[in-house]
């Protein structure tokens, strides 16, 4: 296979195959999905996920945002969501992929908004052995069923990012980063800050201090989405996060989400989601694992 040659980039929401994520990550080996397909992945961009892979044996090759790159044993690869990837592994390459939500990111950003800057950047780095026991130790607490283990599970994956961030750090180049990447990391975080007080384009814009037509040409090239769509995406993972992780009404939501009209909130999520919030919430409690007996 040419990636080169391929026309049609796909974005995927979770793993390719469905929308939402009842876990707070999913982790797989490199194999696993790899060898169903020659050991190719064609490009693709996932629009809610970030994901960290680990390469314990074998290589490759990684294509991020057009960059060719090498994989080798031990290799590190960070993969924002909303960048361009694809990879051409060794056949029997092994190692792990560890898929994380975007919700789980915007916990962290929240809590340590200095790792953003790194954790936003396609790249290829060699991982600390530290890193290889963290991966380890989501792998396995992912695989079982234990007490506790979406508790465990968040505590591993801040953990895991820690150590992805330091890397990203390490291997970081010395000039500064690109103006458009700052540009839209900045208004990643005040997306964050002000998402509740349904600001437009034209507000962050000013803040800013750049045109909306600019902002929204920059956040496409980067993301592969509109500004407006960066805006709406943080909403409805505060929605989801509430539907899934609390027992408060749909109308409660709304209000909370800064809507008006709690029919408006739900007409909002469906069509985001592709169910209704009731419905959504059916599915998140159908999906869940059994407790530990």
């Amino acid at each position: 296979m040419h990636f080169s040659n391929i026309g049609t980039i796909h974005s995927y929401s979770l793993f390719g195959e469905s929308q939402h994520l009842p876990d707070v990550l999913h982790c797989e080996t490199i194999a696993e999905r790899s060898a169903l397909h020659d050991w190719e992945l064609a490009p693709h961009r996932h629009t809610r996920l970030h994901q960290v892979l680990l390469i314990t044996s074998g290589g490759g090759v990684a294509h991020l945002d057009g960059e060719r790159i090498a994989l080798f044993a031990g290799a590190l690869i960070n993969v924002p969501q909303g960048h361009v990837h694809a990879f051409r592994f060794t056949q029997h390459t092994q190692g792990w992929v560890a898929t994380l939500a975007d919700e789980l990111m915007d916990e962290i950003f929240v809590r340590v908004g200095d790792v953003r800057r790194d954790l936003a950047r396609p790249a290829v780095a060699p991982a600390p052995p530290q890193l290889h026991q963290a991966m380890g130790q989501v792998w396995q607490e992912f695989s079982g069923r234990a007490k506790a283990r979406a508790l465990v599970l968040r505590g591993l994956s801040a953990t895991l990012l820690g150590w992805v961030a330091r890397a990203m750090e390490d291997h970081s180049p010395d000039d500064t980063h690109a103006p458009e990447s700052s540009l839209v990391q900045r208004l990643e975080a005040l997306i964050e800050a002000h998402f509740l007080e349904h600001w437009q384009v034209a507000d962050y814009a000013r803040a800013l201090a750049v045109s909306p037509t600019h902002l929204s040409r920059v956040a496409r090239a980067a993301t592969g989405v509109s500004a407006q769509r960066l805006i709406e995406a943080r909403l409805m993972r505060e929605a989801r996060r509430n539907l899934a992780y609390t027992h408060l009404g749909v109308a409660t939501i709304a209000y909370t989400l800064g809507y008006a009209d709690p029919a408006y909130f739900t007409r909002a999520f469906t069509r985001d989601a592709g169910l209704s919030p009731r419905a959504f919430r059916a599915q998140v409690a159908a999906s869940a694992p059994a407790p530990a007996m």
